[in-house]
């Protein structure tokens, strides 16, 4: 059974840093590339940012941009989100993901919580 698993969301005050993991078990990703995806209740999903397979290239959302940092460590876990400078908006679960072997679908780990406080 394939599965992601998350660490390192929790409370944090605005202008701080918080890095999540995200390990995997069942497959091996570090030939795939990655994502990042917020959600707040009531609300769908939104991108935060993405890595492909090597980490040669990310792409960020907007609110993301020169303040996260997505990357790959191959040989461990599949991805890390670097959040720095975090804000009170930013608050939301986050999700990373990762396709299945022929990019059909994809799999999503549980979630982890991060809040910013003022």
């Amino acid at each position: 059974q394939v599965q992601l698993v998350e660490y390192g969301g929790g409370l944090v005050q605005a202008g701080g840093s918080l890095r999540l993991s995200c390990v995997a078990s069942g497959r091996d990703f570090s030939g795939s590339d990655m994502a990042w995806y917020r959600q707040a209740p009531g609300r769908v999903r939104e991108f935060v940012a993405d890595i492909s397979a090597t980490g040669s290239i990310t792409h960020y959302a907007d609110s993301a941009e020169g303040r996260f940092t997505i990357s790959k460590d191959n040989a461990k876990n599949p991805v890390y989100l670097q959040m720095n400078n975090l804000k009170p908006k930013q608050t939301d679960i986050y999700y990373c993901t990762g396709p299945s072997v022929n990019y059909f679908d994809y799999y999503w780990a549980q979630g982890t919580q991060v809040t910013v406080s003022t």
